[in-house]
């Protein structure tokens, strides 16, 4: 334990200030949403695009395209929460039949198509763990956008599995990020719960 908070300290050191701004940015995003605030989506919007920036600089191609989608969700759950009058009037609201059929399908074709693209395209190690961690954040995100209860169950089962996976790539810093969105995750869905009931 004590190897893993002195190899984040490190890491932490030998980062640049724009991947700080991103995490930092990330860490922001995370706290509004659980406060069911619609300005989580202007400080995740600027994470993902500082962190793009920063994947680039690394190669990291198909990390980039992912986080495109978690850009193209950002702006659409930013828009879906500004304009849409039903999301205004009920704002928080539980998983229906067809919402989880959506969200096994984004779970099931995203794992199947990324695990394919990482497994042949790409020299990744570890294209199902990768993939799968994707394709359920991919999911979770859709139904954050949907404002829907159920959107951190999925978020969590994505950072459950991706801690270890930062752990054994040595991307301690994101580690401690991710373990720290866990716990928000957490305390995020009980407070849109209790928003929820006390908005009926």
């Amino acid at each position: 334990m004590e190897t893993i908070v002195e190899n984040i300290s490190n890491a932490f050191l030998q980062t640049s200030w724009l991947e700080r701004f991103s995490v930092l940015c990330g860490i922001i995003q995370v706290l509004l949403s659980k406060n069911n605030k619609v300005s989580n989506y202007f400080f995740g919007i600027m994470g993902i695009v500082s962190g793009m920036y920063v994947l680039f600089g690394a190669k990291l191609y198909a990390e980039i395209a992912l986080n495109m989608y978690y850009l193209i969700m950002s702006i659409y759950g930013w828009w879906y929460w500004t304009h849409n009058m039903e999301a205004r009037q009920q704002p928080i609201s539980s998983c229906s039949a067809k919402d989880w059929q959506v969200v096994a399908s984004i779970s099931l074709l995203g794992f199947g198509l990324l695990y394919l693209i990482l497994e042949h395209v790409t020299d990744s190690d570890v294209p199902a763990w990768d993939a799968w961690v994707s394709a359920t954040a991919w999911a979770g995100m859709w139904l954050l956008a949907k404002r829907k209860l159920e959107n951190w169950i999925l978020l969590n089962i994505s950072n459950l599995f991706a801690i270890p996976l930062l752990i054994h790539k040595e991307l301690y810093l994101f580690a401690a990020l991710t373990t720290f969105l866990f716990i928000v995750a957490i305390f995020g869905y009980f407070n849109w719960r209790k928003l929820m009931v006390t908005t009926k």
